[in-house]
């Protein structure tokens, strides 16, 4: 966990636990350039824990809804385009940037370790290792502010509109890479987000490829020894190694 949170009548402070990479920081910058150019999307940021403070928080206005689950509703579908759009719509330029690089390395090493084992779990990571040798890596193309968690969770629906929490994960990024990490999210399987993906125009390779990485990442979460290899239903990593090899192959059929 990488937080823990208190409410108190209308104002909710987020308590961080870790903050290697700056995330009350990443919040805070998040959430005040919200609050100016996209008002009532996000929480308004109301206060923070000085700098050379013990255990860093932020408070912020407490958002009406509850959060997203399980298979989304053509309307629920609908908000969150629209959520998404109002988002994208605002200048990332003076966000942190979100380390696409780290990313990969970070997949690069946890795949060299699954590749180990046996069974579909190494096959798939085998495959992905020798894609992302391959991999030429992500320009930042279409500069967007990154949530950079699309955990359901995070989005607040409250039967007509949506809105976003959780900034700690945000900064400058690229929208396909974004949209990717949306529909790889493990929480979204239930999900057909054709009508999301239809909203915006990236380009059908640049977003498989985007899809590949994160895929990718998911299974070395969840994969054998991954961070979260015991929060999940037995299968739920085989299935995630047949979704990377279905990705990395379209001959196999992606899902």
């Amino acid at each position: 966990m990488t937080h823990t949170v208190e409410v108190t009548d209308e104002i909710l402070t987020k308590h961080y636990t870790s903050w290697s990479r700056d995330e009350p920081g990443r919040e805070w910058a998040a959430l005040n350039l919200l609050s100016q150019h996209a008002p009532t999307l996000a929480p308004v940021p109301l206060d923070r824990s000085q700098p050379a403070s013990p255990g860093p928080w932020v408070s912020m206005s407490v958002l009406p809804g509850q959060p997203l689950s399980g298979a989304l509703t053509p309307s629920q579908l609908d908000a969150l385009g629209d959520a998404l759009t109002t988002l994208w719509s605002v200048d990332p330029h003076g966000l942190p940037l979100i380390d696409t690089a780290a990313l990969v390395d970070r997949t690069r090493t946890a795949l060299a370790l699954l590749r180990t084992g046996a069974g579909v779990i190494a096959g798939a990571a085998t495959a992905a290792a020798a894609w992302l040798d391959s991999f030429a890596g992500f320009e930042l193309r279409d500069p967007v502010v990154g949530h950079g968690d699309p955990n359901l969770a995070n989005y607040l629906w409250d039967g007509s509109r949506i809105r976003i929490v959780d900034f700690e994960d945000a900064g400058l990024g690229d929208r396909t890479l974004e949209l990717a990490n949306l529909i790889e999210h493990l929480s979204g399987r239930a999900t057909d987000w054709g009508p999301v993906v239809r909203r915006f125009d990236v380009d059908p390779d640049r977003l498989r490829e985007a899809r590949c990485l994160w895929a990718a990442f998911w299974l070395t979460l969840i994969g054998p020894g991954g961070p979260s290899a015991d929060r999940n239903p037995p299968g739920t990593a085989e299935a995630q190694a047949r979704r990377v090899v279905g990705l990395i192959r379209p001959e196999a059929g992606a899902p």
